[in-house]
């Protein structure tokens, strides 16, 4: 019998953390013979095989039976490419899509196949953030996939309409703005994308370390090329943070001026670059301080995530400028 549900989860070494999603989609309302799990593995690890068979074992014991695949990727290409890697071996007639290192209520699939029964092709649920007990501000960045309009964690979408607009672009290989080309691939194929917010997914954000909010500059590039495959609805559905930009590059452009007027022996200029770089950065400080207790170790790192983000924003602006070929500053 044919499942209306294949379960497309992609992972890369987290089976702790596979496991609990793999348990919470074993409580789904559901009917088991109703959908499938598909389990990509992006870092062709035997401890992920060895977590996914265990988890067969388990739901075998219930009597119930649900299929369970697991999918090695030969080699780690991205998300994007583990998603499309599971989708095209589904037998399902739905896609449904969701992360390692989330959870899905008992009531997803069901939820999100009312949906479908009324005729959408597309679904989007609704993400359900929990923050650790002391916030980073980069963990409270994360907070705003409450607000994104789609996400691959948690959406579900028709294999004919996969199939239409070629799934994920598989130049994103890494966990940034693939869900948003796809949304905007459906959109310009012109098919709609229905709400669904009783179909929830919860995603425990874990501590990231204090350098994380340095390490993510790097998606900058990533905006760049989805800017170029979609300028239209880039400018219309993506946060542009156009202050935060020119803050940026007035800090950047300040040092640099500092620098030069130095070299050349014109001191006002250079105290008056030094000054306009001390407050941009000042700012910066305050913003990346946490809310709980400081610590002498919370300002150190705030004032070198303070000083370096600036600079990388910009060169991770610039390489996907120039890399994309397109004109994203």
């Amino acid at each position: 019998m044919t499942p209306e549900f294949s379960v497309v989860i992609p992972t890369y070494q987290q089976p702790a953390l596979l496991l609990k999603c793999l348990d919470a989609l074993g409580r789904q309302r559901l009917p088991r013979h109703q959908f499938e799990i598909i389990v990509v593995d992006e870092g062709n690890s035997s401890e992920t095989e060895t977590a996914v068979q265990l988890f067969a074992k388990q739901i075998a014991r219930d009597g119930s039976p649900l299929e369970v695949r697991y999918l090695r990727q030969p080699e780690r290409r991205g998300m994007a490419a583990a998603r499309n890697r599971g989708w095209q071996a589904a037998r399902g007639y739905i896609i449904a899509f969701t992360d390692d290192d989330c959870l899905p209520e008992p009531d997803w699939l069901s939820s999100a196949l009312a949906c479908f029964q009324r005729g959408a092709q597309v679904v989007s649920g609704q993400m359900r953030v929990l923050l650790p007990d002391h916030p980073s501000p980069l963990d409270r960045t994360a907070t705003l996939l409450r607000r994104t309009e789609f996400v691959s964690s948690n959406c579900f979408v028709r294999k004919s309409a996969l199939e239409q607009v070629g799934g994920f672009e598989e130049a994103f290989d890494t966990s940034w703005r693939e869900d948003s080309d796809l949304q905007f691939k459906l959109l310009r194929a012109g098919i709609l994308i229905s709400k669904c917010p009783e179909a929830v997914v919860v995603y425990h954000i874990r501590p990231y370390p204090w350098y994380g909010l340095l390490q993510d500059e790097r998606k900058n590039s990533y905006d760049a090329l989805l800017y170029k495959r979609h300028p239209d609805l880039f400018k219309k559905r993506i946060p542009s943070y156009r202050r935060q930009t020119r803050q940026y590059y007035s800090a950047v452009l300040s040092i640099a001026l500092s620098l030069i007027c130095l070299i050349t022996g014109q001191l006002a200029f250079t105290l008056i670059g030094l000054s306009i770089w001390t407050i941009f950065t000042a700012d910066l400080v305050i913003r990346h301080l946490p809310r709980n207790p400081l610590t002498w170790l919370d300002i150190k790192h705030a004032v070198v995530t303070a000083i370096a983000t600036p600079f990388l924003s910009i060169y991770w602006r610039l390489y996907g400028a120039f890399k994309y070929k397109v004109l994203y500053l």
